[in-house]
């Protein structure tokens, strides 16, 4: 950690998040020289008193330092998009869930032409992602009486109960979750890839330093232009990887002048490379959080629980197929139980729709680096209604689920969506009308072959027309695996790793 901006670096990594970090760290222990560039603070390495709590604490989702994204005025109140603007990214602030998907989802990327994403080339990834995130399952003993309740009654409506979740082959089945967790610790990819690393000379973290754009000279990037305690900055270098993520790698190419004429002129930001994709395929899972009113028994048992010291929030999860899936599975069931909120708890179960039609986009609106983009998921827009229709089927496997004779009582009444809402048509109308995200967005950057004018890197994560510009995170997925992705950003940090490594050695 230094308050000192370099002038120059070999590889500048942009965002250290997710898949920042692994590639910062890869590259660094190679022997390369590194540059991170941070937007939000670096609040040094796992231990420091400087790093706030509810980062760290694994029981909870974090809250603070959040980049403030939201939907604006596109539905009638903003749904939050929240995004992590500190060292390690939204590796803060998720539930630690780690799942990988399945085989298809990596399969057909590779089928698009992108060499090198098959699931049999990313499974050794995923195993030292594993690894290096310190990644456990929970215990079936170990879940809360909330998780546990879901858990076994998975079977009355034929989801069999299962060793884990992260098997590239298996269809579904409810499990105990894998998670990032270490003595209650969010082991964030900062603590995880770059701590190790933190002692090199050749890698530099720079915290506070927000990236303005890429500089491009005669069609190659040459380094960025930073705003750091309120000066502005140019830091050289031989190679440019952005790891802003899915909302903030798109406006970084943006104000770079990499993207649509038709978004960039207006702004008068000169275009340096028309490529129209740029922000465009913006999707994340629709979610839908359905509540129940608990019980006397459930609240005594959670309240001895909690009492224990360990209830987090999330614990187990379930993986089904709608009607719309025949090869694997498609909705995702996720027992969600606050321990935090005092006498307000609340007892949930979500469903979330894994491979959703809908798309939408992210925009700047200004060339300003501190403004905010435009994010319009469009969620539930496509035009057959088939992400509602998969919510809709999620939601009567969990009232099934509710009633089945081991749950009702322990469960009680339904609150959320409650009554209301207990007709197909009622549920479609209400899903409607509160649309919510699981927090996976991706695709701003997808990846394609060159013939594929909505692709903006190719399978070597290569920004298309633009040499020594890179994009590494969650935006450069053509399509969202069936995942939580926290796994899969940090495979693509990896891949992306690998790449540039077998580049320098080539050299």
């Amino acid at each position: 950690m230094t308050d000192t901006l370099p002038r120059e670096a070999e590889y500048v990594v942009v965002g250290g998040g997710t898949a920042g970090n692994v590639v910062a760290a890869r590259l660094a222990e190679a022997g390369l020289d590194v540059l991170v560039l941070e937007a939000g603070p670096d609040f040094g390495a796992e231990g420091s008193e400087a790093w706030p709590a509810d980062l760290i604490d694994a029981t909870r989702l974090g809250r603070s330092h959040d980049w403030g994204y939201d939907s604006g005025s596109t539905y009638p109140w903003p749904v939050r998009f929240e995004r992590a603007r500190a060292i390690g990214g939204s590796s803060d602030f998720n539930g630690c869930t780690q799942t990988w998907g399945h085989r298809r989802d990596y399969d057909s990327w590779a089928e698009r032409g992108l060499a090198g994403w098959s699931a049999d080339e990313l499974s050794p990834l995923f195993d030292e992602g594993t690894r290096r995130m310190r990644v456990r399952q929970y215990r079936p003993d170990e879940l809360t009486p909330w998780q546990n309740a879901w858990y076994e009654a998975a079977p009355f409506v034929g989801i069999p109960q299962v060793p884990d979740l992260n098997n590239l082959d298996e269809a579904v089945g409810f499990a105990p979750e894998a998670v990032n967790i270490q003595d209650g610790v969010r082991v964030n990819s900062a603590f995880a890839y770059l701590d190790p690393a933190r002692g090199l000379h050749n890698l530099t973290v720079v915290g506070d330093a927000l990236v303005d754009r890429v500089m491009i000279d005669n069609g190659r990037a040459t380094g960025v232009v930073v705003r750091h305690h309120g000066a502005v900055h140019t830091v050289y270098a031989h190679t440019v990887i952005l790891a802003g993520g899915t909302y903030n790698s798109p406006t970084i190419l943006l104000r770079s002048g990499i993207g649509p004429y038709s978004q960039l002129a207006p702004l008068d930001i000169d275009v340096v490379e028309h490529l129209p994709g740029v922000g465009e395929n913006l999707h994340d899972q629709p979610f839908l959080l359905m509540s129940w009113e608990g019980s006397d028994e459930m609240t005594r048992a959670m309240a001895a629980a909690r009492a224990a010291g360990w209830a987090p929030d999330e614990q187990a999860m379930g993986k089904a197929a709608s009607s719309f899936e025949h090869e694997a599975f498609d909705l995702h069931f996720l027992p969600y139980s606050p321990t935090h909120r005092g006498d307000a708890k609340r007892w949930s179960i979500g469903t979330s729709a894994l491979q959703p039609r809908s798309r939408g986009f992210v925009r700047v609106q200004s060339a300003d680096p501190e403004a905010k983009p435009v994010i319009d998921h469009r969620f539930l827009s496509d035009s057959e209604g088939v992400d509602v229709a998969m919510l809709v089927e999620g939601a009567e496997i969990l009232r099934e689920l509710a009633a089945s004779p081991a749950l009702a009582p322990l469960v009680g009444p339904e609150i959320h969506p409650g009554p209301e809402s207990f007709s197909r048509e009622a549920l479609v109308a209400h899903i409607y009308r509160h649309p919510d995200n699981y927090w996976h967005p991706v695709g701003t950057c997808a990846m394609g072959v060159a013939s594929d004018r909505s692709a903006v890197v190719d399978a070597r994560a290569r920004v298309h027309g633009i040499e020594g510009l890179r994009v590494a995170d969650c935006s450069i997925m053509p399509q969202i695996p069936r995942a939580t992705t926290a796994m899969p950003a940090i495979v693509v940090g990896e891949r992306v790793a690998g790449f540039l490594l077998e580049e320098a050695m080539s050299r």
